[in-house]
């Protein structure tokens, strides 16, 4: 390689990590720590992929762009079990693209004529930001390239598309985004959702559904070494109106009985007696490391056993499949 074509391939150090659809949390994030030790300069985009910007860690590496994108790839398959396709390029849009490609590792070198020989022949649909109608759109019109796209006068694609999208879109096809890598984290929070088949009154429904959320919440937090501070709990009604209440916990938890005492008092207060409920969401918010949390001893022998059974449960689960344990309460819905 020329000392021309190194330099361009240095220039592309925006890195795209794209997961397999339907990869769990806890793997992503496990993905996102194992990235994190190439370097720090990462942006989440949630559920399954990930911006990274390793400008800096080039020299810390001593290695290239498709070097460190090769090292995230293997070092998820060795370690997680994950397998990724990582796009490089000069920029997100760029990256983005590549990452779509049928080669687990593809790089685009930060040239004209490298940029342009990979976005003209593709078909506009995989334009970086597209929707559907906007690419059926430019397809009426002839467009059916990015290279045609991006070779079109910008006063016809915003007649086509309207002023800022038609502006944006055509940039993105010449290969042009300003965006930075932005470093961010995951949301501290997490939720979950239940709906019921019809609208119901029945408080006992509603109470086991309840139930299921904060059992489905206790086992990711635990998984994941976090605990929660506190809980909002989400109860839509018919009509689409919704009631939201937040609570903070009396100390951050993790365990499913505190999070199911609080939802089920959340819930009570509410006094919703001639309500008809559609569904409920319970949220856990405020999450953060297991080990910064502190734990008052309880002299309810009943509570203690349930909480040292906790960590067998979540072992049992872990092995047999979810819900292979889970209270008796809600024992007849595991069949379903």
């Amino acid at each position: 390689m020329t000392a021309t074509g190194r330099e361009a391939a240095m220039g592309s150090h925006v890195l795209h990590v794209r997961c397999r659809p339907g990869t769990s949390e806890p793997d992503y994030r496990a993905l996102l720590a194992l990235i994190c030790e190439i370097s720090p300069t990462l942006q989440v985009l949630p559920p399954s992929a990930a911006l990274v910007d390793v400008a800096g860690a080039l020299r810390y590496w001593d290695a290239s762009p498709y070097d460190l994108a090769q090292r995230i790839r293997v070092r998820a398959l060795a370690h997680l079990g994950i397998d990724v396709r990582v796009g490089a390029g000069p920029n997100w849009t760029i990256a983005a693209m590549a990452s779509k490609g049928p080669l687990p590792v593809t790089l685009v070198p930060a040239t004209h004529e490298h940029v342009r020989a990979f976005l003209d022949p593709l078909p506009v649909g995989m334009l970086h930001g597209i929707g559907p109608v906007q690419a059926e759109r430019l397809t009426s019109f002839g467009l059916h390239t990015v290279g045609l796209l991006a070779t079109t006068p910008e006063s016809t694609v915003q007649r086509i598309l309207g002023g800022r999208a038609g502006r944006l879109l055509r940039d993105r096809a010449r290969g042009i985004d300003p965006r930075t890598v932005t470093p961010t984290a995951l949301p501290s929070s997490t939720r979950e959702r239940r709906t019921f088949d019809w609208d119901t009154l029945d408080p006992e429904t509603v109470r086991t559904a309840l139930l299921e959320c904060a059992v489905a919440l206790g086992a990711r937090l635990r998984t994941r070494q976090q605990t929660a501070g506190a809980l909002t709990l989400e109860v839509a009604l018919a009509g689409g109106s919704t009631i939201t209440r937040t609570r903070q916990l009396p100390e951050p938890s993790a365990h499913t009985d505190d999070l199911r005492t609080s939802a089920y008092q959340m819930f009570q207060a509410l006094h919703l007696q001639r309500a008809r409920i559609r569904g409920t969401t319970l949220t856990a918010d405020r999450l953060a490391p297991a080990g910064t949390a502190g734990g008052q001893i309880s002299l309810d022998r009943a509570r203690e056993n349930r909480l040292r059974a906790e960590p067998v449960i979540d072992r049992l689960n872990a092995r047999f499949g979810p819900g292979a344990v889970r209270p008796a309460s809600l024992a007849w819905r595991k069949a379903g």
